[in-house]
């Protein structure tokens, strides 16, 4: 610390005249040492030389030690602070209100957020976990982040780079399946690891071990899931039968994964080696294939910007000694890694581009917690502030007997402290008791940390910069009162002394009117988007899941009985379902194609009737018939596929297949073109389809009766489906519920900012209420001697209010540009997207006012209706 500014502490914190005394000799002292020694051995003994002039009782504080650390007058301060609370019950109240929403708002957004950015944190090697992603060039564009990978990519690893990696998995996707006993059968949602993954992510074992996973017969299941099966008995070495099917064995039992994990709704694992023996086709075509997920952990001392580097061009090698890889060596492949702490909000790609949407969200929440804090610590100042002339007797006798103002400074922050503290204990008692509703609004499963050291360290700190916050701005203000001014009665706060409460009206405004925009316009999005077009009719379609050999075998079986039994309309099979698409696939060739083009399609196998069971609608040709033998080698594109393809009237035309691809070669004749049918995100433009009818189909698809409640319906499908293939649960899903679950994120970010908007505006609602209070008090006499002067009820309102109509219309003013600017950067992030109407800006201008009025107005108009003789009898 360089000396002078040392002093600066010293003299502020003893006696300036002492130190203004000695401070040429130890300055002198410094300069000599500073030759001699250098400057920092010089620095050290001259900090040595003033902390002795204290121990020897030399020099001693003046300020602090009878100011502040003095025990009395600490509690005088809190007494004096609380005879102001009781004093003012309406005011305090209001104080400690506004404060206690403030704050349990920024401590429920301030829990959300931690959640969000701990998430994958309850691994214990979370820091090591990396997922292996490839990047591609096509047409011109860098795609990166595909997480499908080829299958001899695994070994590669394992062989060629073990130096890097502790551990290399691969994982599949989430899949339903039914658990069975020979008491009950339930369905839940399971994965295919690899036998190191246990290890690498840290499972957590209740029982048995999850090393017998490398007996491919095995599984290991959740706590809550062996419980739901077998009850309170030991699961370890049971049997269950998974889809009716193969027989395997319980060896393990782990705990269940919080819900801010990446495994949390996974109910059972199974080896992946029993995987590879049910899918053979799993390895097939070789590093073409991208088909699966692979993991890995870092092994010790290997940093991540190293190993990426030594894998990065594994692909690229791989290609250019294999003919049928020549086309995939033009993408130029490369392969990235992905830490396990961006899984969550930072490893989605779009075109090459990482996505931030999801990151923006939590700090567009965040932002709302802290802004609806700096609400609540206005509203402190504005009242604290609008009572001056109220409290300038009290400074003006505390500074006539001695007082400092540093000692007053003290005082009235820890007043602040006091209220903060009033309002915080308020504030735990109600984020405690709203935490289970927000978790049900946020999808979240949080507790209140009351035994965790780092939340009580926050609280602490929280507590503290509110308390400074909310006090700084009275404390100085209040304590620079002039003693001489107010005792002899001529002080006077000053035409612009309501400047700084007016600048924070506009403030506190401003902040709540860019939330209505946003709120709103999110909202506005949200809607455009729920309303697309989506190219069929979800209303009364469900999908159900062929789970078993059963469903295959006795399909047309299950297919007739379901029309016979008077609850279906139509009904008809697909390879997936109609609210998502997995299957992707290249090597199609068509007239005018270029030879360059590296061409990608969403390909779904569908029964003839498929079309008439969603009711697709046709922009050309014709659909699929049963009854037209050719149609095996027919396909159907959306508009998508032909604006991609360039093609010009394309029913009739030929669209062939390469040896590479997976028909092999081929030749199909296109028969149709149907509108964009939405089946993967709603946020983004249609994808390219190709249907066509062979392959194997995995689905049910049902159109239900509409003459029949849709409970009866179901009960007759589920009986004919039970009477079909009895050792199996019936279960179905509805097309309408799985599209609106595609929205889940957006419905609950618009549910945050719609809930905490509103709080926003309440909190002030309360501030404008208290100061308006304030105001109409102080003009009592002036109202009195305008009504005596022949002033309406009318003319007083207006006067009264127009002061606080004016500021929020400021304050809109203000708001419009910032809102458009957040949304406009906001609304970029969506493919499919509306445009920012102009009315949203209008109705936030209007519904603000609105507000403000009905806030301002009943003390105006109660001021108004005051009988004038009361309000001037003193004159």
């Amino acid at each position: 610390m360089p000396p002078k500014l040392f002093l600066a502490i010293f003299r502020w914190y003893c006696d300036p005249r002492l130190v203004d005394h000695i401070e040429g000799d130890l300055l002198e002292v410094y300069r000599l040492r500073r030759t001699k020694s250098g400057k920092f051995k010089a620095d050290v003994r001259f900090i040595v030389d003033v902390l002795l002039l204290f121990r020897r009782g030399i020099v001693r504080p003046v300020h602090h030690s009878t100011n502040f650390n003095n025990p009395g007058m600490i509690k005088n301060y809190f007494v004096i602070g609380w005879r102001n609370i009781s004093k003012n019950k309406i005011y305090s109240a209001l104080n400690i209100g506004g404060l206690t929403l403030g704050m349990s708002v920024a401590m429920l957004i301030g829990l959300w957020v931690y959640d969000e950015l701990t998430f994958n944190q309850y691994f214990r090697n979370h820091d090591s976990i990396v997922m292996i992603t490839n990047d591609i060039d096509h047409e011109g564009k860098h795609y990166a982040g595909n997480r499908y990978l080829p299958f001899p990519l695994i070994n590669e690893l394992k062989t060629n780079y073990s130096a890097n990696f502790a551990h290399v998995m691969p994982l599949s996707g989430q899949w339903e399946g039914a658990l069975s006993t020979p008491t009950k059968s339930i369905l839940k949602t399971g994965m295919y690891i690899d036998e190191e993954a246990p290890e690498a992510f840290t499972f957590e074992m209740v029982r048995g071990d999850w090393k017998a996973m490398s007996d491919q017969l095995t599984i290991i299941l959740s706590e809550s899931t062996a419980k739901a099966i077998f009850g309170n008995d030991d699961p370890i070495d049971q049997t269950v039968k998974i889809n009716s099917g193969t027989e395997v064995k319980v060896t393990g039992v782990y705990k269940d994964f919080p819900r801010n994990s990446e495994f949390y709704d996974v109910d059972f694992f199974e080896p992946w080696d029993f995987y590879m023996t049910d899918a053979p086709w799993f390895t097939r075509q070789g590093w073409s294939n991208h088909i699966l997920n692979i993991y890995a952990q870092l092994a010790p001392n290997v940093s991540f910007e190293q190993a990426s580097e030594n894998i990065r061009d594994i692909e690229l090698k791989a290609a250019r000694g294999l003919d049928y890889m020549q086309d995939q060596l033009k993408m130029n492949p490369t392969i990235h890694m992905i830490p396990m702490s961006d899984w969550h909000l930072r490893s989605t790609f779009k075109e090459g581009e990482l996505q931030t949407l999801p990151m923006q969200l939590v700090w567009f929440i965040g932002s709302i917690g802290a802004f609806v804090l700096c609400l609540a610590c206005i509203n402190f100042m504005n009242l604290s502030t609008a009572r001056s002339e109220r409290r300038a007797k009290e400074v003006g006798v505390r500074k006539s007997m001695g007082s400092k103002r540093s000692q007053l400074i003290n005082q009235f922050f820890a007043e602040s402290f006091f209220m903060v503290g009033c309002a915080f204990v308020c504030m735990l008692i109600v984020v405690a008791l709203v935490l289970p509703l927000f978790n049900g609004i946020a999808g979240k499963s949080m507790t209140m940390p009351w035994t965790q050291l780092w939340f009580w360290i926050s609280s602490l700190i929280f507590f503290i910069v509110t308390g400074l916050l909310a006090g700084s701005y009275p404390a100085f203000y209040l304590s620079s009162f002039k003693p001489v001014s107010v005792l002899k009665g001529t002080f006077r706060v000053g035409r612009f002394s309501s400047l700084p409460r007016k600048v924070l009206v506009v403030v506190q405004f401003t902040v709540s009117v860019t939330l209505i925009i946003c709120t709103t316009a999110i909202y506005q999005q949200l809607m455009f988007i729920k309303n697309r077009p989506v190219g069929y009719d979800r209303d009364g379609l469900i999908m159900i899941r062929k789970r078993s050999e059963s469903h295959y075998e006795k399909a047309q079986t299950i297919v007739d009985e379901l029309k016979r039994s008077g609850a279906v309309a139509s009904v008809a099979e697909s390879g997936g379902q109609v609210t998502g698409m997995w299957s992707y696939n290249g090597g199609f060739i068509w007239e005018g194609k270029s030879p360059d083009m590296e061409d990608a399609f969403a390909t779904l196998n569908v029964a003839p009737d498929f079309g008439a069971t969603v009711g697709w609608e046709f922009v050309d040709g014709r659909d699929f018939s049963k009854d037209i033998a050719s149609d095996s080698s027919a396909m159907i594109l959306n508009e998508a596929a032909v604006k991609y393809m360039g093609l010009n009237n394309p029913v009739g035309k030929t669209l062939k297949t390469d040896p590479y691809s997976v028909f092999g070669v081929r030749q199909f004749s296109i028969i149709g073109v149907i509108k964009d049918m939405v089946m993967s995100s709603p946020f983004d433009a249609a994808t390219p389809t190709i249907f066509f009818t062979q392959g194997v189909n995995k689905y049910f698809i049902v159109r239900l009766e509409p003459s029949m409640e849709v409970n009866d319906a179901l009960t007759r499908i589920s009986a004919t489906m039970q009477s079909i293939v009895p050792d199996m649960p019936f279960d179905y899903q509805f097309a309408d519920l799985e599209y609106a679950a595609k929205f889940t994120t957006e419905d609950r970010v618009g549910q945050l900012a719609f809930v905490f908007t509103v709080l926003a505006i309440l909190i002030s609602c309360l501030g404008l209420s208290g100061l308006a209070s304030f105001v109409t008090e102080r003009r009592t006499k002036e109202i009195g001697i305008r009504k005596v002067l022949g002033a309406s009820i009318t003319n007083l309102w207006a006067l009264l209010s127009g002061e606080f109509v004016m500021l929020v219309m400021i304050s809109c003013v203000m708001a419009s540009p910032v809102s458009y600017y957040i949304l406009s950067a906001g609304i970029k992030n969506y493919q499919y997207h509306t445009n920012l109407s102009w009315w949203i800006f209008v109705m936030a201008t209007g519904g603000a006012l609105t507000i403000t009025l009905i806030t301002v107005s009943y003390h105006a108009i109660k001021s108004a209706l005051m009988n004038p003789v009361r309000s001037l009898r003193s004159e």
